[in-house]
């Protein structure tokens, strides 16, 4: 089995790091976290001085940090991981950070002769503990096979995304919608229960329709995804009753922020005659605004 140096032992990276000795893997682990330190080396993995002593010798290294900065400092900074990095290793990025600063440090790891890939991790700390995450990967083929066997001792769906940083642009990608959504659904309880109406009989029925279902499981693989406009819904239809919730949502001063905000959209498409179409060709729309 590989050697491995991991560097950030925190809510998801200490279960991760178990799940790699389970798996056989010899980890060596930092953290500037002594408890975290201590913690992790009670389950079987050897304590680090530094992200330098932890790369030293190691097949892999992986960073799980709270951004795209801490682990720039933690790769070339003093005590780095860059100073001790083999020309066979392989640095394995598992932190949700900025794209460019993936991108600036692995641009400058691969001026100075290393590799670099990295690979975020979807689902949550109970996922982690089971070793069931979903993870994102960006690099080179080569380099994301060589990377797999390490990669499933934490995940079991293992996404290839694209070169270098494109599992970092995927994971923003998923955590706006998530995040967004779960605003919306918030405001939409709220906005039911302000109605009057029972939220557990609101949720059974969002659950057994484009509501719960979700677009993505739902709508836009049969509509816009397939250049399949003709309307199961319409814009027209979709705007009418959009200011016909949030008329209603006004009665009882129920946050209704997101409902305003989609507003212009479904007018912008109205402007531009697809009042008639499926409501998916909102996509349709957005794209063109963004020059996607």
């Amino acid at each position: 089995m590989s050697k491995v140096g991991f560097i950030g032992v925190g809510v998801m990276g200490m279960p991760m790091a178990r799940n790699l000795i389970r798996g056989g893997h010899r980890v060596r682990a930092f953290d500037v976290d002594s408890a975290a330190l201590e913690a992790i080396g009670q389950h079987g993995a050897a304590p680090a001085r530094s992200a330098r002593d932890a790369a030293l010798g190691a097949d892999f290294v992986i960073t799980m940090l709270p951004t795209g900065d801490h682990v720039a400092k933690a790769v070339f900074g003093e005590s780095g991981i860059a100073g001790s990095l083999g020309r066979d290793s392989l640095l394995i990025d598992m932190s949700t950070g900025l794209p460019a600063h993936f991108d600036a440090t692995a641009r400058r790891l691969e001026s100075e002769g290393s590799r670099m890939i990295d690979a975020p991790v979807g689902r949550t700390s109970r996922e982690a503990e089971e070793g069931t995450l979903l993870i994102m990967v960006g690099g080179d083929p080569e380099d994301v096979s060589r990377a797999r066997p390490v990669l499933e001792c934490m995940g079991d769906t293992i996404v290839h995304c694209g070169p270098a940083g494109a599992g970092i642009r995927t994971k923003l990608v998923n955590n706006y919608l998530s995040i967004v959504s779960n605003v919306v659904v918030a405001e939409a309880l709220a906005i039911a229960e302000g109605a009057g109406v029972d939220r557990e009989v609101a949720i059974e029925v969002l659950m057994g329709t484009t509501a719960g279902r979700g677009h993505l499981a739902t709508t836009y693989p049969a509509k816009v995804l397939a250049d399949d406009l003709e309307p199961g819904f319409m814009v027209d239809l979709a705007r009418k009753d959009l200011g016909l919730a949030l008329q209603m949502s006004a009665e009882s001063d129920s946050s209704r922020s997101m409902g305003i905000a989609a507003i212009p959209f479904y007018e912008s498409a109205q402007e531009q005659g697809m009042g008639r179409k499926d409501w998916t060709a909102v996509y349709n729309l957005v794209r063109d605004k963004s020059g996607a």
